[in-house]
């Protein structure tokens, strides 16, 4: 249990760092550009408002501060002349008025339009302040809460305006249309601007804007104080005075800020929409596939883990397949890659085609697609696939083509109210190995066809893993044991030779058959600690036979054909068992006719260094392949063995016999010893000895058993 969970935390631990891959590979980072867009919008607006704000503030702090020069110089004179008589100040021409220590107003010239209240401002640069009553007949100037001095532009700017009955509107002015027509020939206003259109020369131009700047224009009220000296206010009405040349300046600085903002909100943009044309391609050339121009298997794992995890599709039932095209690499052998690939692309859209919407293909490798399909009845999904399968078969004229499919259902579950859960857990690639595992159960049949995976291919797959992962325990435990099968002349009942033979007695899972362990050791390739273990285990039985006084006969012990690439296999057999102090004579090496298919003269170099050292060398189940004569002329070899199939089946009859006295003829012409393996019935004896078969391996004499036994057996002799 502790190694299940181990695995599956390995699985998940993968499964994560994968799903991490392909949202890095997916994330768009335009947010990026989106966010340093904004900041940046926001930054060049709020410097460029305080860019006009500051300028146009410092235009009318310089007016205030001209006013503010004449309003100090009339204190002045009252403070130098302390008299009574105002008419130094009147003649200043200024509204004013002069408040004693208690408010109260003992001068006054002109109307006074001063708010009650004083406000101390910071008037200059360097935050000097000054006292001031804002006029209340204005709403320009105002004071901020920092107790700054303000004035709105813009809603002053909105305050320009032309009616219908050729009045021109500037701040609190009112100018009658008249007053305009003559500097110029045409005057168009409009709520922003003030556009003038003369017919005249240069000199009379500037003098007509001179004029024009001169009436339209704005004088803001402002009302400044300054501390006398005997303790009195004096209170003087100032001017700001805004004209066309201000605003036409300050309106043109805010369009360049504006120009610029346009210009970097352009920038940017067209940076965003870059960066999503670019993750565009570089997602799709890393979805593609390069041989058939479709979707590849990141995508299909991708696309197929949103697909079945979003809970509206939990209601579905789907099927992964492993698609294969069989026999692709012979195609390319025989013609070429080029066209195998354009085949290929053939394949990948006629698959494409076929599917529907909410269903997936996908090229994975070489000869493999891997599908995703929507069913309803196991029926109609095993009618659509063969269906496609038939189709793809004629895809071309020219050539008949093979398909097999491995198919792994996923059906749909429910909680105990009956409501369909969401498959959030679902692993893709487990799905898709599940369906691969199913499609290998066509082994090395090239016919099309369609296999599913079930519970079946579960347990045979764990059984697979346990013995891979057990493999080396039995083998340092020495939980294999050796069984022998003797061989007896068909004549005298004599024992004349035995075969070992492996068996597994594991402590968990008790006598387990070599059908359920030798296909994996040889597909694996622990087949050749396999091979090393009986040699050495059979030496030393033979020797301890010996030293009892046993008359021991020759074993035969088996080679894999895997072993054979092994340029001094047969030195690694006679020192293994020169080691124990076995006679070589005693040991036979015994090849599957299998072998012969691979490297002849790697085979030719081995057999014929066994036979110098003193072995005996069999070929097993003679006639099983296709190639056996054409063996037995290349081969020096000592023992021919007749495969069980001579004498089973249909064919066992006449015709066998004939093919079974014939292959003993040939033997004995070629000096070689035969024994037949698979002899159950005394009618096969008898014809066996008849034929001069030298040897008989079979149930009719025995089955394979214990060491101990096969030493009691002996004993008889």
């Amino acid at each position: 249990m502790a190694d299940d969970k181990e695995l599956k935390s390995k699985g998940k631990n993968k499964k994560t760092k994968n799903e991490k891959s392909f949202r890095k590979i997916k994330r768009n980072h335009s947010w990026i550009s989106i966010l340093i867009f904004t900041i940046t919008l926001f930054l060049v607006g709020a410097l460029g408002y305080a860019f006009v704000d500051f300028f146009f503030l410092y235009a009318v702090e310089t007016k205030i501060a001209a006013e503010y020069d004449s309003i100090s110089y009339m204190s002045r004179l009252y403070d130098n002349h302390k008299s009574d008589n105002y008419d130094l100040l009147d003649e200043e021409g200024r509204l004013y008025f002069i408040k004693d220590k208690d408010g109260n107003i003992i001068y006054q010239k002109g109307e006074i339009t001063a708010s009650e209240e004083a406000k101390s401002v910071f008037f200059d640069f360097e935050e000097n302040k000054i006292n001031v009553y804002l006029d209340k007949n204005d709403e320009y100037i105002y004071v901020n809460n920092e107790g700054s001095l303000m004035f709105d532009y813009f809603k002053f700017i909105k305050s320009i305006r032309y009616d219908k009955d050729g009045v021109l509107y500037v701040g609190d002015r009112t100018i009658e249309h008249d007053e305009l027509v003559e500097y110029g020939d045409k005057i168009g206003i409009d709520s922003n601007e003030i556009d003038v259109h003369v017919g005249i020369d240069d000199e009379r131009y500037k003098e007509s804007m001179n004029a024009i700047n001169d009436v339209v224009s704005a004088e803001l009220p402002l009302w400044i104080s300054i501390d006398l000296r005997d303790g009195n206010e004096l209170v003087a009405k100032a001017y700001v005075r805004i004209n066309v040349r201000d605003v036409a300046l300050f309106t043109i600085l805010a369009i360049v800020v504006a120009v610029i903002i346009f210009l970097v909100f352009i920038v940017v943009v067209a940076n965003v929409i870059g960066g999503f044309i670019r993750q565009r391609r570089i997602t799709n050339f890393f979805f593609t596939d390069q041989v058939t121009k479709g979707r590849n298997w990141m995508w299909f794992k991708d696309r197929s883990d949103q697909l079945l995890r979003k809970k509206k599709n939990a209601k579905n039932k789907y099927a992964v397949i492993n698609f294969v095209f069989v026999k692709y690499k012979t195609f390319c052998l025989c013609h070429s890659v080029t066209e195998g690939e354009e085949v290929l692309k053939k394949v990948n859209d006629w698959m494409e085609s076929s599917i529907e919407k909410k269903e997936l293909v996908a090229h994975v490798t070489n000869s493999n697609f891997a599908m995703l399909l929507r069913y309803v009845d196991a029926d109609d999904l095993d009618i659509r696939i063969k269906t496609l399968i038939k189709e793809l078969e004629q895809i071309d004229t020219e050539h008949k083509f093979a398909f097999q499919a491995g198919v792994n259902k996923i059906d749909v579950s429910k909680d105990e109210n009956g409501r369909f859960v969401k498959r959030k857990n679902i692993d893709i690639e487990q799905e898709y190995n599940n369906a691969c595992a199913a499609r290998a159960t066509f082994g090395t049949s090239e016919d099309s066809g369609v296999a599913y995976f079930d519970e079946k291919l579960v347990e045979e797959q764990k059984w697979i893993d346990m013995v891979q992962e057990k493999q080396q325990q039995a083998l340092d435990n020495e939980e294999f044991m050796v069984y022998y099968q003797p061989k007896y002349d068909p004549k005298t009942n004599e024992l004349r030779g035995a075969e070992a033979l492996i068996r597994w007695q594991s402590p968990d899972y008790g006598f387990v058959s070599p059908g359920r362990i030798i296909p994996i050791f040889e597909k694996n390739g622990f087949i050749t600690e396999i091979d090393h273990y009986m040699i050495q285990h059979v030496a030393k039985d033979q020797k301890a036979w010996l030293d009892k006084g046993f008359k021991c006969v020759p074993v035969s012990v088996n080679v894999s054909r895997a072993h054979f690439i092994e340029s001094d296999l047969a030195e690694q057999i006679r020192d293994m068992i020169d080691k124990v102090g076995t006679p070589h004579n005693l040991i036979e090496i015994e090849l599957t006719e299998s072998a012969f298919f691979d490297d002849k003269n790697a085979m030719i170099s081995t057999i014929e260094k066994l036979k110098s050292y003193g072995f005996s060398v069999s070929m097993d189940d003679f006639g099983s392949g296709y190639s056996s004569l054409n063996s037995l002329k290349d081969m020096p070899l000592d023992v021919l063995k007749l495969d069980a199939e001579f004498f089973r089946g249909e064919n066992s009859g006449e015709r066998g016999e004939i093919v079974v006295t014939e292959a003993i003829k040939l033997a004995k012409s070629l000096n070689m010893r035969t024994v037949a393996e698979g002899v159950e019935i005394k009618e096969q004896v008898d014809f066996l000895a008849e034929q001069g078969c030298d040897m008989i391996q079979g149930y009719y004499f025995a089955k394979p058993m214990p060491k101990d036994e096969y030493e009691a057996r002996m004993s008889e002799t």
